[in-house]
């Protein structure tokens, strides 16, 4: 059949929206299907998890959580002494890499010049291109030794004389270690996030504050930190739930005793490393489904990490949208 000239456009038009059509339909086809991978991965993990330390979960209830006495030999399983391992060592070294890490950011962005701030930069981020097991055997024969010749008896003989936390007697491996290890280990990912979030603020914004007589410091406190606020909280965030898994390098240094730490120097366990060091070498069926009650306990509490990281960051968000349109 002959295309008359008035029907080639129309025909033209036709079979482009169409190709258009089945191209997008195979398109959001695709990104959907990966978007649904992510989620049956994730709702596995947790049906994985919760199936196979079932046993556990009906054996010990909430003792299990609340419990402080891990003793397998008398079937007595309390994740309690993990938990708070984890906890203390994740905090501390949040804290202190959230204050380095923004600190070098600032030096960065604001005060260095660029022929400095470049290799400077590369130099953070190599630090997390470093295998964890590097970072563990060089915690025991560098950091262990230095804690104990020179940090600790600076920490026991000042902190430790007004908290009893602070004072005990230094050792190669221990708490202290553990969170000068995760310290490190998560200085790289927070700031990068506060070096991009901090190099993202207008340039406007800066000139107006010092066009006012604004001094550096000024400028930074008034205009740069609120604006960059919730990308610092947002990789403060991403740093605590690698601190939280990470398992090898806390491991070696972390001294492995299941027992909550009384003292800064004491050892003691964390979930990740608990699992990593008895879970090849289980007595039973028990005991393993114990051990994955632990590695349960550990995935829900990065889950909600990650949903409080996105309300503090939402909450931020909206707070400083608030104030712009006032």
């Amino acid at each position: 059949m002959a295309v008359t000239k008035a029907d080639g456009p129309r025909a033209a038009r036709t079979v482009i929206t169409g190709g258009r059509h089945i191209a997008d339909t195979l398109f959001g086809g695709i990104t959907g299907g990966a978007a649904a991978v992510v989620l049956l991965i994730i709702i596995g993990l947790f049906y994985q998890l919760i199936y196979r330390s079932w046993s556990s979960i009906v054996d010990n209830g909430l003792g299990f959580i609340f419990g402080t006495v891990w003793n397998p030999s008398q079937g007595m399983y309390g994740a309690g002494v993990f938990i708070v391992g984890t906890a203390i060592t994740s905090v501390s070294a949040l804290i202190l890499a959230t204050i380095v890490a923004v600190l070098v950011a600032l030096y960065l962005v604001e005060i260095a010049p660029s022929w400095l701030a470049r290799p400077i930069g590369y130099m953070v981020e190599l630090l997390a291109a470093i295998p964890s097991v590097v970072y563990g055997l060089w915690g025991i024969y560098v950091l262990g030794p230095f804690l104990v010749n020179v940090v600790g008896p600076v920490i026991t003989n000042t902190l430790g004389l007004v908290i009893p936390f602070f004072s005990g007697t230094p050792r190669v491996t221990g708490l202290l270690p553990a969170i000068v290890v995760l310290t490190i280990m998560i200085v790289p990912t927070i700031m990068a996030i506060s070096r991009d979030v901090i190099g993202a603020v207008p340039g406007s914004q800066r000139e107006g504050i010092l066009a006012l007589g604004a001094t550096r410091w000024e400028m930074i406190q008034i205009a740069v930190i609120p604006y960059a606020r919730s990308g610092v909280i947002g990789g403060a965030i991403l740093g605590l739930a690698r601190a939280v898994g990470e398992t090898l390098a806390v491991t070696l240094v972390i001294g492995n005793r299941a027992a909550i730490a009384d003292s800064i120097f004491a050892p003691t366990y964390t979930m990740a490393s608990v699992i990593a060091n008895q879970f090849q070498e289980a007595d039973g069926p028990t005991h393993r489904a114990a051990l994955l009650e632990v590695a349960l306990v550990l995935l829900v509490m990065t889950f909600l990490i990650n949903v409080v990281a996105r309300l503090l960051v939402w909450r931020v968000t909206n707070g400083q949208r608030a104030v712009v349109v006032e």
